[in-house]
């Protein structure tokens, strides 16, 4: 359905091309006014998979929820699958009970936990509670885990049968339920014993050549790989970049099989948690934002770090209003400000990169900050010497006075050490008091290697004042 229709039809649903491409969403609010569930599904599969999220962006919260309410539940279902998980969520969080549980019952058990799980704690709870007993037992397992463990990642909509079962009652089953397995990942079939535990795995292709009087268990895979339903996301992705598989069975704490977490869910997550980090790295309260969302909870949420960050610039001009009359009376040194606040926050950013990076990886502990600061430092002295000496001699060159080299050459030195020490071990410490070190990292570190910055070159500009007055 994500591929576009150039075909165009005489009858009075009949779609224009350059409609299609260029305002999609004026078909989109037309046909939702009519309530026909029909041409509204024609048009929905006709358009992009970016299209469909674009057209569905632009409407008012009113027309998004007809257009949902109005298709079948699968096509909704399919519709959600093309949007941000804050996008589905707002849409979903429009509807009534009764009309959400119609559509979220449609989804995968994977997908399911993701969006309940986006949603507010009491209208998620009402939805579950709208679904079938058994259903709603299950899902609310599910929805206990994190979505960023294996728990929460997988899909209970597996193959599933007794170890005991006969290669005869494995293919009759799959016959008589080709309806309900058509969504299924069917490359294999999962075995157990008769306290639900797993102890094979049956690859489809081995029942074509098996006798059908056999047990399936002479056909499987015996002890296979599992991962614990706790694994967490950075454990996932290594054991995936270390097996070439596209599943591996989830279980539980007593070996019992709870379902199957699929390689592409956990690459999914791996750039959804990617994509939520830089967003806070940049001051985006709650790491996500879209234009579509209200306007006052978009402005809360950068407002947050702004109005701090305000303050810690106030304590930055501070540094230059202290040192005024340095500036006036060396006013060459207003030209080197900014070039050593902006090349030690760079420098300082890298540093909190391969922080973030090696705490995503378990490649270091929040406990280890003496290591990554010597580690940082050492990197700071080569590059700060070489950063420094480099713009001591475009000082030089550009003014005449090697004393206005020396000062903002070992200014930017100085600041560098200072940038990738607190860039090194800031998120390291604020994962150890239990902080998301994506959040704060980044503007607290460009705040104060700012203020370090303008110290250093005016506190040494004013010791060197003399020297630097022609």
């Amino acid at each position: 359905m994500d591929n576009p229709s150039n075909s165009t039809t005489s009858s009075s649903t009949a779609l224009e091309p350059a409609i299609v491409d260029e305002r999609p969403w004026e078909k989109l609010t037309e046909l939702a006014d009519l309530g026909n569930a029909a041409p509204l599904v024609e048009f929905i599969e006709n358009l992009t998979a970016s299209d469909q999220a674009l057209a569905l962006s632009r409407l008012d919260e009113e027309h998004r929820k007809t257009v949902l309410t109005t298709l079948p539940a699968e096509d909704a279902v399919e519709l959600l699958r093309h949007l941000s998980e804050i996008q589905a969520a707002d849409l979903v969080e429009s509807l009534s009970i009764d009309q959400a549980a119609a559509i979220v019952q449609e989804m995968p058990s994977d997908e399911q936990a993701d969006l309940l799980g986006d949603l507010d704690e009491v209208q998620a709870g009402e939805i579950i509670d709208a679904f079938p007993r058994d259903e709603a037992i299950a899902v609310r397992e599910l929805f206990a885990y994190s979505d960023d463990v294996a728990g929460g990642l997988l899909v209970r909509e597996i193959l599933r049968f007794d170890h005991s079962t006969k290669v005869a009652d494995v293919i009759n089953t799959l016959s008589e339920n080709a309806e309900e397995f058509r969504d299924y990942d069917v490359q294999y079939a999962y075995l157990t014993d008769a306290e639900q535990r797993l102890v094979g795995v049956l690859p489809m292709r081995n029942l074509l050549f098996a006798r059908r009087t056999d047990p399936v268990a002479d056909i499987m895979i015996a002890d296979p790989l599992s991962l614990r339903d706790t694994t967490p996301l950075d454990e996932l992705i290594d054991f995936f970049d270390s097996h070439h598989f596209l599943g591996v069975p989830v279980v539980d704490a007593e070996g019992k099989l709870l379902g199957v977490v699929h390689r592409n869910a956990v690459d999914y997550e791996a750039t959804r948690a990617a994509e939520s980090d830089f967003l806070k790295s940049q001051g985006i309260i709650g790491g996500e934002e879209l234009r579509t969302m209200p306007l006052m909870q978009r402005a809360k949420r950068r407002l947050s770090w702004l109005s701090i960050n305000v303050v810690l610039n106030i304590g930055a001009a501070g540094v230059i209003a202290l040192y005024q009359d340095t500036l006036e009376k060396v006013i060459a040194l207003a030209v080197f400000l900014p070039i050593i606040s902006d090349m030690s926050g760079c420098s300082g950013n890298q540093a909190v990169a391969v922080s973030m990076r090696e705490l995503s990886l378990g490649l270091v502990r929040p406990t280890e900050m003496a290591r990554v600061w010597l580690k940082e430092v050492t990197v700071g002295l080569v590059n700060g010497a070489a950063l420094g000496l480099l713009v001591a001699i475009v000082a030089v060159v550009w003014d005449g006075n090697m004393y206005l080299g020396l000062v903002v050459g070992v200014a930017l030195f100085a600041n560098t050490l200072i940038a990738v020490s607190i860039g090194g071990t800031v998120p390291l410490l604020l994962k150890r008091l239990g902080f998301d070190p994506a959040v704060a990292s980044g503007p607290l570190l460009t705040t104060v290697t700012d203020m370090c910055g303008f110290f250093l070159v005016l506190g040494l500009a004013t010791a060197m004042l003399e020297r630097l007055v022609h």
